[in-house]
């Protein structure tokens, strides 16, 4: 198994596919195989690297606090050990508030960024959603089973639930199978939510930069795109029609579709 030891910590990671590298940062909970609907496309245009953050799949989990900046830090010195000098970096949700972090401390490392559900600074109803899934997984002694009780209805449409239950019941099976973290180091991973503030930093980013959003997305909805493309110059939105917080499950084809269109002007 591919780990790097990086800020202080083993960093797990899986390398597929040709061309430049493209960093992707997976969101709260997750580990890197999260992005398998995409990677099977990118990896024919990109060397994808998949990373488990701090906390979370097959990287260290130690105890202390955990911010965003922190995480940021750790898929800089990542990419260091990784011997990726520069590379597009893609994440959504906690995944794209690392990468904010990430390309505002480390310009010269991030190519192009795409910022999926993203968020500039947690406010106080995003705040609120997260702390619900804190109980939750508490009360339930499982990680696992809170994603699916209560993670799952924030990601993904009712009209998704109606239409394709026994999708639905794939991406829960998806899940089990998955190396989830123990509540503890959720409960770390998750405070580092509900301190995210990158508000003062956005000004720093210097690369080409993606923003999406789904259009019924409640946890970071469109409310966060005109304080995001305030702050990232030059930053350009997109916004998934019919989906929730993750349009990289609910429609896979669009969106790899229109974020590989974004890579690729930015290629080369």
């Amino acid at each position: 198994m591919p780990t790097v030891q990086a800020n202080g910590i083993d960093i797990y990671y899986e390398v597929q596919g040709e061309g430049e590298p493209l960093v992707l940062i997976p969101y709260l909970a997750a580990d890197q195989a999260c992005y398998a609907f995409q990677v099977a496309e990118y990896a024919k245009h990109f060397t994808c690297f998949t990373v488990d953050l701090r906390g979370a799949g097959l990287s260290g989990k130690p105890e202390g606090a955990y911010t965003t900046e922190l995480l940021a830090d750790d898929i800089a010195a990542f990419m260091q050990a990784a011997d990726v000098e520069r590379a597009h970096v893609a994440g959504l949700s906690l995944g794209a508030a690392t990468g904010m972090w990430l390309a505002a401390k480390y310009p010269a490392r991030v190519k192009s960024l795409s910022l999926h559900s993203a968020w500039p600074r947690s406010d106080l109803f995003l705040q609120v959603v997260v702390e619900q899934w804190r109980i939750m997984a508490q009360a339930l002694g499982s990680v696992t089973d809170m994603v699916i009780k209560g993670i799952f209805p924030w990601c993904y449409t009712p009209e998704l639930y109606a239409s394709r239950p026994e999708y639905i019941d794939s991406l829960a099976d998806f899940v089990r199978g998955r190396p989830m973290p123990p509540v503890d180091a959720f409960l770390r991973q998750s405070e580092a939510v509900l301190t995210h503030d990158a508000q003062d930093v956005l000004g720093m980013i210097e690369a080409p930069t993606l923003i999406t959003f789904g259009r019924h997305d409640a946890v970071t909805s469109t409310r966060f795109a005109e304080p995001l493309t305030e702050g990232i110059g030059g930053s350009e939105v997109t916004v998934f029609e019919g989906c929730a917080h993750a349009p990289i499950y609910e429609n896979v084809e669009e969106f790899n579709g229109r974020t590989l269109e974004f890579l690729a002007r930015h290629s080369g």
